[in-house]
């Protein structure tokens, strides 16, 4: 007999076999299934951390057999694709490597269909020099950054998984194919799965060997110039080398557009080609707020000292502020704060962890929301007079994050106390923090736009209230966080998921304005890639 039950057990009774075959027996026996624990083998499906009380709880939900062997359903549960080599004649051109560029390229492969992945950035060994100046020497490579080059702005993230898309692809064929390609089994059965930064770069060239030795491409150092449309159909894309500087056209019987949230001249040159692709949408900004772990962890767990037997801790916090979103985004536990700018004339902030997380800081981003109409007039007014108002909030974006810069020193980033913050003075001090280029002491309650600043106060004040020692002298707000996600929509048809404007050209990933974080863009890929699919077959 085969059927599902979930127990519950302490921090310290996880790993013990025989305590978790008794409870599986007792609830079975709930249910009116008698069942002795020698009898009874198990499989974990999910397991997830309940924080919320001084007993810390580890809650497992398991599929359990009786008298049956598991080794057989775990076969056939972890299936994966059948890919194929490129020899269907069809080609599609991938602009973008990321989740959404390769989880695509795989689901083509599994047609036989040839991808050609156009990626401006570098492959991720190149890319890691490229990374390392911007701390080292303050250089920010504009193509080669933290949000450009393979793998895409996840690869030198968390790698986080967890998503609540569950109603755009099958969350489980993603963590099998990333565990395929080398990430941990832990990814398949925890509530919020991680990879690490230090395990997705080798992930992601796996990927690659894959698609290449099915007959795919990969162009790198290679920047995307223009669409070559015919008839308002896409034909192909004329791509520049980086390196070289010269320039080709790419001809394809589709277009697979996952250029990710930072891809500004994308936007520009939907604008100039038919603005009416593009409309706004709702964003976030705001801040890295870094606190020491072992204060998060004391928080989250009560106080108590279970480092044994649980992980660094994590938190989401979200409130109300004048009715706008003020919450967490991308908590890293025992992670850093990461130099996120794609251009020399800015500062973007964001978090990761390797995959023990164990540094000695914990951060998260806390932002406000964004909406269309928050957006303020001059930038609206910019964005109309240029033809395409759907780039106001671009424009926006663009500007706090120069005005950071502006406050800022090289890539070293404003930065001031939470204590200082809310009581609206420089600090005299910063206390140590994970973020390698350096902070500079800031008035961020002066110099962030007012309807921002002015949310983030009174949300970290919302916070403490069931957070308590959340707000203290050891925290540190560092700016800006600005790209949680895309301020424009490039906009496509419901069904077909091609673009509204550009037949054969599909938007996909975080770019598109679809998805948001690695498991989403790549279930978007996979759907966009479904659909080229069964265009190309009609």
């Amino acid at each position: 007999m085969i059927t599902d039950v979930s127990v519950i057990v302490k921090p310290d009774e996880e790993k013990n076999s025989q305590i978790i075959a008794k409870k599986a027996a007792e609830e079975l026996f709930r249910k009116n299934i008698r069942a002795k624990p020698a009898e009874i083998k198990f499989n974990v499906l999910k397991k997830s951390i309940d924080a919320r009380h001084r007993q810390i709880k580890i809650v497992l939900q398991l599929k359990v057999f009786i008298n049956e062997d598991p080794s057989v359903i775990a076969e056939q549960s972890q299936a994966l694709p059948v890919w194929k080599n490129a020899a269907s004649g069809k080609t599609v051109a991938i602009i973008g490597s990321g989740p959404a560029g390769l989880f695509g390229a795989l689901k083509l492969l599994e047609e036989g269909i040839k991808p050609v992945i156009i990626e401006r950035g570098k492959d991720t060994s190149s890319r890691k020099y490229d990374i390392a100046t911007i701390s080292t020497k303050n250089i920010v490579d504009k193509n080669s950054n933290y949000c450009f080059g393979e793998g895409g702005a996840g690869t030198f993230s968390d790698g986080k998984l967890y998503t609540r898309s569950n109603k755009r692809g099958d969350i489980g064929t993603i963590l099998r194919i990333f565990n395929h390609f080398g990430a941990d089994e832990k990814i398949l059965t925890d509530a919020h799965p991680h990879i690490g930064t230090d395990k997705l770069s080798g992930i992601i060239n796996a990927m690659r060997e894959k698609i290449i030795s099915l007959g795919g491409e990969f162009y790198f150092n290679t920047l995307c110039t223009d669409f070559i449309i015919d008839s308002d159909t896409i034909k192909g894309v004329t791509v520049k080398n980086l390196a070289t500087g010269e320039s080709q056209n790419i001809t394809s019987d589709a277009v697979l557009l996952a250029t990710g949230h930072s891809a500004t001249d994308i936007y520009s040159l939907l604008a100039r080609k038919c603005p009416h692709a593009l409309e706004p949408k709702t964003f976030a900004a705001g801040v890295r707020v870094e606190h020491p772990r072992e204060l998060i962890d004391s928080i989250q767990y009560h106080g108590q000292n279970l480092k044994e037997n649980l992980p660094s801790a994590e938190y989401k916090v979200t409130t109300q502020v004048e009715a706008r979103g003020v919450y967490s985004f991308c908590m890293c536990p025992g992670g850093f704060v990461v130099p996120s700018s794609s251009g020399p004339d800015e500062i973007v902030v964001n978090g990761m962890s390797a995959a023990k997380r164990n540094s000695k800081w914990s951060n998260a981003a806390i932002v406000v929301e964004i909406r269309p109409d928050d957006i303020p007039e001059e930038f609206k007014e910019r964005a109309e007079k240029d033809g395409c108002p759907a780039l106001a909030g671009l424009y926006f974006r663009t500007h706090i994050e120069r005005l950071t810069k502006e406050n800022g020193s090289g890539q070293a980033a404003p930065a001031q106390r939470l204590t200082d913050f809310l009581s609206h003075k420089k600090s005299e001090t910063l206390p140590a923090s994970s973020y390698t280029p350096g902070l500079v002491s800031s008035r961020l309650d002066q110099w962030l736009p007012s309807h921002i600043e002015r949310r983030l106060e009174q949300g970290f004040k919302d916070f403490e209230k069931t957070k308590k020692g959340f707000i203290c002298d050891e925290a540190v707000l560092i700016a800006s966080e600005t790209r949680t996600s895309t301020p424009v929509r490039i906009v496509r048809e419901k069904e077909t998921y091609e673009c509204v404007a550009i037949k054969k050209l599909y938007p996909a990933g975080e770019g598109s304005g679809y998805a948001g974080g690695i498991v989403s863009s790549a279930m978007d890929g996979e759907n966009c890639a479904e659909a080229i699919r069964r265009a190309l077959r009609s």
